[in-house]
């Protein structure tokens, strides 16, 4: 699961790099073709809900674990948590989602959060690592999860109800990138690796930068495509560097 799940994660970075973009973005509009749509909202609403069940089920399921794995199985249902509470109260949509792409999506989610959580139940019976970096870990997911919860809400200012035009973010980190949400999400899922010291949280954590890595440059090439008056100073994720 380690190997697919970091082999998945770093084809679809190189995918958005190619403008082959995942079917819930700006990037992508539904073919006409297509019977099952659902609105935006709705659709990511499938898309989290079921990681954020495995994350509050899990304390049902194995009620007797280690102080580490009661950090990592909150931190997840708190990530997943603060998506929905976006979803329904922070974000803005004006397009719609295929069914089916919300259901995949829906599914790596679920799929990356239960093994994440059932990594940490096998490893119960390890020695503690050698270096205990689950505070750090803790640290860097409260910076990640606000800092990118902040973003959001930059974003969601650019358009009032009902307007449905594209604008260039400002704001916090937005004057030096353009994706500084994606930056703290990033910052988040190095969280959840220090948390877990799992070889599989490590790998689903750099197959995620990945990822993000290659949607932040699609996403500063759509801008440059959209706005003339794009700064050219701004860049993809990371400030002055990347």
């Amino acid at each position: 699961m380690s190997v697919v799940s970091f082999a998945s994660m770093a084809n679809a970075g190189l995918s958005e790099l190619k403008g082959k973009h995942m079917e819930y973005s700006k990037f992508w509009e539904l073919k006409s073709g297509r019977k099952y749509k659902v609105d935006s909202r709705t659709g990511m609403i499938v898309c989290y809900t079921p990681a954020f069940l495995a994350g509050v089920a899990s304390f049902a399921l194995f009620p007797d674990e280690s102080f580490r794995f009661l950090l990592l199985t909150s931190a997840l249902s708190i990530h997943f948590f603060k998506r929905i509470f976006e979803v329904l109260f922070v974000h803005k949509y004006s397009g719609g989602m295929a069914l089916d792409a919300a259901i995949v999506i829906s599914l790596s989610y679920f799929i990356s959060t239960a093994t994440m959580i059932y990594a940490q139940h096998l490893s119960r019976d390890f020695p503690e690592p050698l270096m205990d970096l689950k505070y750090p870990g803790m640290a860097l997911f409260l910076v990640g999860i606000l800092g990118n919860l902040y973003h959001h809400c930059q974003l969601s200012k650019l358009r009032s109800k009902g307007e449905r035009e594209y604008k260039i973010p400002k704001g916090g980190l937005f004057n030096l990138v353009v994706c500084p949400h994606y930056l703290f999400e990033i910052l988040g899922f190095i969280g959840f690796s220090f948390i877990s010291q799992t070889v599989y949280a490590f790998a689903l954590a750099t197959g995620t930068a990945l990822y993000l890595m290659g949607r932040s440059y699609s996403t500063r090439r759509w801008y440059v495509s959209k706005f003339e008056n794009f700064p050219n100073n701004v860049k993809a994720l990371i400030p002055y560097i990347l």
